[in-house]
């Protein structure tokens, strides 16, 4: 007599449990803060007018694989207490497959944490879902205070922020190499408990008043049971249409736009926001019958550009700390004309279109043999030279977009949501070895990421055009 054996349940891709998770930390987030919303229909309008205005635009995010993508793309923001934490992130991450890319210290805004960047690192799944978590660990060492900083500390000891069941899946997860469709909806349903917000603060007001003073996010980190979503943002094509309209909306954005200025070639990342809300809270004594408010959600647009070389990225760097060495932003944001204004001044320095950009080394671009230079290579009719490729209509490229984050940007809408527009740079005490040690694993060099897709694509070309193996000298 046969028997029979029930068949092993297929495992979904973790592009599926990513999107599924996107959807509903969007859904929440709505929920729990309506302008958020109200934000999604205004870039959703602007992206739309973009897209029907410049058909050379929507041709390039068609031809990259991005058009698709723009609507779903969100990054969102946690910050984490203890080393703990940051370790069953990077697990919790890794079922939906985000990596950590890149280092930023904070510090540079006397803020005291260092972060960085969970998300999809394939090009495929990035043109799929890529979401992104900026995701930072509060640096106790920084709290002068000793005493104090025990407080913090023992406080952050005894909560638990992830629940069993998270805990059990993602240890599935790593056991049988992912997760069965219901295993993922409920992975989905358990592991946003971990970004919830909750209105009851785990501490006195009088420890809460004290680590506020401190800092501001001191207390957002220290004082609840879990690290609530701060702010999950969604991708514009036109930030400064998005800045102008808010108030139309009925939202007052951030003074300045933070990043590069306006140009006709994007680069980079371009972020704005709108400030912080005023919650009600209740505080652990006399089982919360005392309330106070806190500020630490907010919300908050990005304007993605393409990746810079690491010559490129120098230059970015140097011009921008040159106008924010110069040209403060008071928080009633009377002086952010003047900023604006100086800082494209000093930007015309770096080339604004694509062919000056790739050939100066400055940006990573995607390579792809055309149907002319593959009808030419036919008849062996190619050039030897890559340049040449590309002068005659052989070769095309594309711009790489920038997936990552820029620790002075970041820096700048911590500072504006805790109460200040300050363009204000600071003495920096970074610490990445103690990072990675926390996380349980080096972060990836978001440089070598991109250079490596550019690479890639170039090696494809060619290859597709019967020249595999030449070099491309301009390239950086």
């Amino acid at each position: 007599m046969s028997r029979s054996f029930p068949m092993p349940q297929a495992l979904v891709s973790p592009d599926r449990i990513r999107s599924l998770f996107t959807e509903a930390m969007s859904q929440m987030y709505r929920a729990e803060v309506p302008q958020y919303g109200t934000l999604i229909e205004l870039v959703a309008d602007v992206n739309a007018g973009c897209l029907e205005n410049d058909p050379d635009l929507r041709e390039r995010l068609a031809q990259a694989g991005e058009l698709e993508r723009i609507d779903v793309e969100r990054h969102g923001a946690i910050r984490l207490g203890t080393a703990d934490e940051l370790f069953t992130i990077r697990r919790l991450f890794a079922v939906m497959g985000m990596q950590p890319v890149g280092y930023y210290d904070l510090s540079v805004a006397g803020v005291p944490v260092h972060s960085t960047s969970f998300r999809p690192i394939d090009e495929a799944a990035l043109n799929v879902n890529p979401f992104r978590v900026f995701t930072s660990l509060l640096r106790l060492e920084l709290i002068e205070d000793e005493g104090l900083r025990g407080e913090a500390e023992a406080i952050l000891a005894k909560r638990r922020i992830y629940t069993p069941r998270a805990v059990a899946l993602i240890e599935r997860h790593e056991q049988n190499g992912g997760l069965t469709e219901a295993e993922a909806t409920e992975f989905v349903a358990e592991a946003l408990e971990t970004f919830r917000w909750h209105g009851e603060a785990t501490v006195s007001a009088d420890t809460y008043k004290r680590l506020h003073e401190a800092h501001r996010l001191i207390a957002d980190v220290v004082s609840f049971k879990g690290p609530h979503i701060n702010h999950l943002t969604p991708r514009t094509l036109d930030i400064d249409a998005v800045q102008a309209r808010m108030p139309e909306r009925g939202i007052t954005p951030k003074a300045v736009i933070e990043g590069p200025p306006r140009r006709h070639c994007d680069i980079l990342l371009r972020q704005t926001s709108f400030k912080a809300l005023e919650e009600t809270i209740a505080f652990s004594d006399d089982d919360g019958a005392i309330q106070g408010t806190h500020t630490a959600r907010f919300g908050e647009i990005e304007q993605r550009g393409l990746a810079l070389t690491p010559k490129g990225r120098a230059l970015y760097d140097q011009l921008l700390a040159s106008v924010r060495g110069e040209v403060q932003v008071g928080a009633g944001g009377a002086k952010a004309g003047a900023y604006d204004d100086e800082l494209a001044a000093r930007f015309k320095v770096l080339p604004d279109s694509w062919d000056e950009l790739r050939s100066e080394g400055l940006a990573f671009f995607r390579y792809a043999a055309t149907p002319a230079g593959i009808a030419a290579a036919a008849g062996s009719m190619l050039p030897g030279i890559p340049e040449a490729l590309i002068a005659k209509g052989y070769l095309a490229f594309t711009p790489i977009v920038y997936e990552d984050f820029l620790p002075v940007s970041a820096a700048g809408i911590f500072q504006s949501n805790l109460g200040t527009d300050q363009q204000q740079n600071y003495a920096t005490r970074s610490n990445r070895d103690a990072f990675e040690a926390a996380l349980g694993a080096t972060v990836q060099d978001e440089l070598a990421l991109y250079a490596e897709r550019q690479a890639a694509s170039l090696d494809s070309a060619l290859t597709a055009l019967g020249l595999a193996g030449l070099p491309l000298k301009t390239v950086a």
